[in-house]
């Protein structure tokens, strides 16, 4: 699938039984045009699919490092092969359920597209929660959500955790929102 993200042209592997084979959806790509990325340090993309949010941001700033999970076999598969295929040398993809490929290490920056279908209880608090212990202080956490299906509720989630939250941008019915740990 071919794409231009932030001014620079992919062609992403994807396959049937991935969020969003055929496009980028709406939401990626407006969390994908907006994050803020440091020039170095660690990020996290929890939920990577098939590695687009991991991907742009390894490629933008070739002294990041980031880390990708994702829960879905097929789609780590398709990561990795995503960074294979843009020779990223920085950018990695694990398997398994939110930060559990990653326990006990902490990033400057964690991104999600979160499965909200998949369940409020079940990913959206455990992520939220999550972030704030898999980031070093100050560190950033950049997550894309509909405008009218969560978006007062993640908000509120966030304040709850991080103390306040900003919308980085809105678009096509979109937020993201931004919190930084303190």
């Amino acid at each position: 699938m071919r794409c231009r993200l932030r001014e620079l042209e992919y062609g992403f592997l994807t396959s049937p039984g991935v969020f969003s084979y055929k496009r980028i959806d709406l939401g990626t790509r407006l969390l994908v045009e907006s994050m803020v990325l440091p020039d170095e340090g660690r990020l996290l993309d929890v939920g990577c699919g098939y590695g687009v949010v991991g991907v742009v941001a390894a490629r933008l700033r070739p002294g990041l490092r980031v880390f990708m999970t994702d829960v879905n076999e097929r789609a780590v598969r398709l990561a990795k092969r995503n960074v294979e295929r843009f020779g990223l040398v920085n950018a990695g993809v694990l398997a398994g359920d939110l930060y559990g490929p990653v326990e006990g290490e902490v990033f400057d920056v964690v991104v999600s597209n979160p499965p909200f279908s998949a369940g409020w209880q079940r990913v959206v608090e455990p992520l939220v929660a999550g972030a704030v212990e898999h980031l070093v202080v100050g560190g950033l956490f950049q997550v894309v959500v509909q405008s009218n299906t969560g978006g007062r509720a993640l908000a509120g989630l966030l304040e709850e955790h991080f103390g306040g939250c900003e919308v980085l941008a809105r678009g096509s019915g979109y937020r993201v929102l931004l919190a930084r740990r303190s």
